[in-house]
């Protein structure tokens, strides 16, 4: 396998393929509230995008098209024919990309606390110089504050304080060029063409993608369907992963998916 991706896979080899894309900033560890659930049902993969955790961190700048075709290659390599796929901010965007442009692969997909366009440019950039130069320490603090809301991030130090120390174990490297890949990005165009039936979740406080931006995607992808996550900030599948879980659970496992193919609504 010459996959430039890191996995961590769970779940039994003969079922179906779930696909798990995290947050800027984290690794495939973030997913793990949800893991034991899905993996009853599912084989759950776990990937670290590009200059993300265990994975290669090839010269930037990104754009979401090579965070794309790079977990095709993945899947080939894996000899995976079809997904399902649940994404988070970063991971939503890519997965948005992959259901218009290989839509045969993605069967159901998960969008959750993401955005189809998130400018200004200026600031992803900015942000990319920032961590460049002083590297993710220089952000780290107000980025956490986003991912989690004050009630929680009082109530859960030891949370708040391991996600921090995936983010700032981050190579600064990676995460500039995948804030370049942000920048770039406008899949706005592209919902039109995504066919997989599609759940859109997002934190009701979340303030780094709010309930707009979700809403958006709902508006331009056919049949989608929104479910707003109360308490939650940025990172809701941490802050509330029962809740999380369970909109992914029946999502995923619908009456009959047997009967679905690839794209069918």
């Amino acid at each position: 396998m010459t996959t430039r991706l890191h996995l961590a896979v769970d779940g039994p080899a003969a079922a179906p393929v779930l696909l798990l894309g995290g947050s800027l900033g984290t690794t495939g560890a973030m997913w793990g509230p949800q893991v034991p659930a899905l993996a009853r049902h599912f084989r759950v993969i776990r990937y670290d995008h590009l200059g993300h955790g265990r994975s290669a961190v090839p010269a930037g700048p990104y754009t979401m098209d090579l965070l794309g075709r790079e977990l095709l290659r993945t899947l080939d390599d894996l000899d995976v024919p079809w997904v399902h796929y649940a994404g988070l901010s970063l991971g939503g965007m890519v997965g948005m990309w992959l259901a218009a442009h290989a839509p045969e692969r993605v069967r159901r997909l998960a969008l959750l606390c993401t955005s189809a366009s998130l400018g200004p440019p200026g600031q992803w950039r900015a942000r990319a110089a920032t961590v460049r130069a002083g590297g993710l320490a220089a952000i780290a603090d107000a980025v956490v504050a986003r991912w989690f809301t004050p009630a929680f991030a009082a109530a859960r130090p030891d949370v708040v304080a391991g996600c921090r120390a995936m983010l700032t174990a981050t190579s600064p490297a990676g995460y500039a060029a995948c804030c370049e890949a942000v920048a770039t990005m406008d899949l706005r165009a592209d919902l039109g063409r995504i066919g997989a039936p599609t759940l859109v979740v997002a934190g009701a406080d979340d303030p780094a993608t709010p309930v707009a931006h979700a809403r958006e995607i709902v508006r331009r992808i056919p049949g989608a369907r929104l479910a707003v996550v109360d308490a939650a900030a940025h990172l809701a599948n941490v802050e509330q992963p029962g809740r999380v879980g369970r909109l992914l659970r029946d999502h995923l496992l619908p009456p009959d998916p047997v009967d679905e193919e690839p794209g069918d609504r």
